[in-house]
């Protein structure tokens, strides 16, 4: 890929801003949790301290997909960030579980104390203004870089700034009722709002993964690109799959039967020409000609998708 060590090289500098902004969030925050007594910040605490976990994991993902195509890899290293993806889902996951259950535990337990709102709404609007900054720049970064993983990133850390609205809020809500519960109460809903976000994320991966595509317009484009070159019939058999951010695509065409093999050659490349045009990011295209009024597209096929399905 032409463009892959400017994707590293953007990888690696949102992983270095995460990992340095949310090592002093961390550290800030969970001072701030054992000086107040508030469950709402340690929980904030503890989920960016699992940021620095996803920050050490992209700085290390982006010296891989660095590294060129070989023998044992020939479309090259893509598929670590999205293998990576998953596993940050499991890290997000176990950070929510962390803070329902001990929620809960509180809840149950009864053992609910007032903590020092002073300490933990200063707390919270450091860590939402940390994390507001951290968030754009691993937006912008993961956009230049076209990586999942760095917008994933980006997606967690918009859930931390809810995660302390709802620490202030809560925080506002029990010293206005006088009810320190609401404190664990906020934490839970909080907890299982950012299970229900990793679950969806592992989701979106295990589909790449098993080299799945959900966004059907991606075959529109291809079929309408490969019909847009005069002497293409009947297009079928396509099948996208997405290596991280890159497209590899493989379609079926028909043409005349009468066509050398420098001529079918050349139609080949015109469609590829046309597909690229139409489907930006593509890694590879391979196009297959069967003569027009074979039986090939006659059989069922087991594989690939045509316009009609």
């Amino acid at each position: 890929m032409a463009d892959t060590d400017y994707k590293a090289h953007c990888i690696k500098v949102a992983g270095v801003i995460a990992l340095l902004g949310n090592a002093v969030l961390a550290l800030i925050k969970l001072l701030f949790a054992y000086l107040s007594g508030s469950l709402a910040v340690m929980g904030d605490g503890i989920d960016s301290g699992t940021d620095v976990l996803i920050a050490i994991v992209t700085l290390v993902i982006g010296s891989i997909i660095a590294q060129p195509s070989d023998k044992e890899h020939p479309w090259g290293h893509g598929r670590a960030e999205t293998t990576a993806t998953m596993a940050l889902s499991f890290i997000i996951f176990f950070a929510g579980s962390q803070l329902v259950v001990q929620s809960a535990s509180r809840l149950i337990s009864g053992n609910i104390a007032s903590e020092n709102s002073h300490l933990a709404v200063t707390a919270a609007i450091i860590s939402i203004a940390g994390k507001s900054v951290l968030a754009l720049l691993q937006y912008h970064y993961g956009k230049l870089a076209g990586s999942d993983m760095v917008k994933a990133n980006a997606q967690n850390m918009k859930n931390d700034i809810v995660m302390s609205a709802a620490v202030l809020l809560g925080l506002f809500l029990s010293a206005l009722f006088n009810c320190p519960a609401i404190d664990p109460v906020l934490a839970l809903l909080v907890g299982f709002w950012i299970i229900k976000n990793a679950c969806a994320l592992f989701c979106q991966m295990n589909m790449e993964l098993m080299d799945g595509n959900s966004d059907d317009s991606l075959y529109t484009r291809l079929f309408e690109a490969a019909s847009s070159v005069e002497g293409v019939k009947n297009p079928h058999g396509a099948r996208i799959r997405k290596i991280a951010s890159h497209y590899d695509i493989d379609l079926d065409i028909e043409a005349s039967p009468f066509l050398t093999l420098f001529e079918a050659h050349e139609l080949s490349e015109q469609v590829e020409e046309a597909v690229r045009e139409a489907i930006s990011d593509v890694y590879t295209v391979t196009i297959h000609i069967e003569p027009c009024g074979s039986d090939s597209h006659q059989r069922q096929e087991q594989y690939g998708i045509s316009p009609n399905r």
